[in-house]
């Protein structure tokens, strides 16, 4: 059904994009609108894992993936105290198609937005949506430009989506006690491309370089009573992040000493949402993906890899079926419970990266061990995620 159909993407990040990008490439006509006067991305880093891997290849972007992101060779979990290793997880040998990779987020969102271009996808910027109208009417998008009509119109709009309002309603998220901060340092490209995750009582911190070793990205979560902003525009001190790991031991204090910018942002918890979609009866309606329908905590490094699947399941799902309310309901069907895991997955990682004695001990002691004996299972226990195909 995609076919000639018209279709408004809220949104110009990763989940807007990539959804354009696949729409389009079935025959939809897509229009995407953006806020910003640019498209843009703060400075950050990510991980894309193989089920988002294969998605970007799907997309035609494997080649400008391998140039642009670094391939993963590990993944190793160190102790925060003292930087010896407790277990490491080996990717090298994962095929191209399938490999894990650190990638600067502004870079992804630069390939992401040339492949929409190349598809045909039209960016309108400077768009701010301020309000979604649903009704026996075609769905009307209001912004201080004036009323646009889509007869199918996609929330990619994140955190805050005016789309998953219209559908669910307001919800209040749960803050977690946890904080993030933000930073990227200058790097050596001799650095090995491995993601480190130090871990240590109630905080952890992850490092892994980007954009072929000169740049080196952190993540620092720190539990905490006290309340943070969610989002990360919000600067911070580089002195309250470098007290919060005072006691972590190697490379840490190096690269916390060459931070001189940093963003905090708390985490919240937000629930999926009940209703992804709604068709009136004149067959015209809304979906949401990425942010917009499941935020996850960063604890799995899942939510740009989610917002991939999102795009191409909801690209294949409208592509099969006959009418919108069809291809939508097979989309919600088929993203809510792996999402739902997901995030609960997200969720169980926090625990385990800040033990307290005397399971931490424990813990990193049986990790140490398992990983001697059997160095494949830690990867096979997380395979539903990584070894997920939505392109098969």
């Amino acid at each position: 059904m995609l076919i000639g159909q018209k279709v408004m993407v809220l949104g110009a990040g990763i989940a807007g994009l990539a959804t354009a990008t696949a729409l389009a490439r079935r025959g939809a006509q897509v229009t995407v609108l953006e806020q910003a006067d640019e498209i843009r991305e703060v400075g950050a880093g990510l991980q894309i894992s193989p089920n988002g891997t294969r998605v970007l290849h799907a997309l035609g972007l494997g080649q400008v993936l391998a140039e642009r992101g670094r391939q993963a060779a590990a993944v190793v979990l160190r102790d925060g105290r003292n930087g010896r290793q407790v277990l490491r997880l080996d990717l090298g040998g994962l095929r191209e198609d399938r490999a894990y990779y650190f990638c600067h987020r502004a870079d992804l969102i630069d390939m992401l937005a040339n492949a929409a271009r190349e598809a045909g996808v039209t960016i309108e910027l400077q768009q701010r949506v301020t309000s979604l109208k649903l009704g026996d009417h075609m769905p009307k998008v209001v912004t201080p430009q004036g009323d646009r009509e889509s007869p199918l119109v996609i929330g990619a709009d994140g955190l805050r989506s005016i789309v998953r309002q219209a559908l669910n309603g307001t919800v209040a998220p749960f803050f977690t006690h946890q904080v993030a901060w933000r930073a990227i340092i200058p790097a050596d490209p001799a650095d090995k491309p491995e993601a480190q995750v130090f871990m240590g009582p109630g905080r952890h911190l992850v490092s892994y370089p980007l954009r072929n070793g000169r740049q080196r990205n952190i993540v620092a979560v720190e539990e905490r009573r006290a309340w943070a902003e969610e989002g990360w525009s919000h600067e911070d001190d580089p002195a309250n992040l470098r007290a919060a790991f005072a006691d972590f031991g190697g490379p840490v204090p190096g690269w916390l000493a060459a931070v001189d910018q940093v963003n905090i942002w708390g985490l919240f918890r937000h629930p999926v949402a009940t209703r992804w979609y709604q068709v009136n009866n004149a067959g015209q309606g809304t979906a949401i993906v990425g942010d917009a329908a499941h935020p996850t905590l960063p604890f799995m490094a899942q939510g740009a890899n989610m917002a991939l699947e999102d795009a191409w399941v909801l690209a294949d799902c409208l592509t099969g079926h006959d009418t919108l309310a069809a291809g939508l309901t097979a989309y919600q069907q088929r993203r809510v419970p792996r999402v739902r895991a997901v995030v609960e997955a997200a969720n169980r990682n926090a625990r385990a990266y800040h033990l307290r004695e005397p399971l931490r001990t424990l813990a990193h002691l049986g990790l140490r061990i398992g990983g001697r004996i059997l160095p494949d299972a830690p990867l096979r226990r997380f395979d539903w995620i990584y070894g997920h195909d939505v392109t098969a």
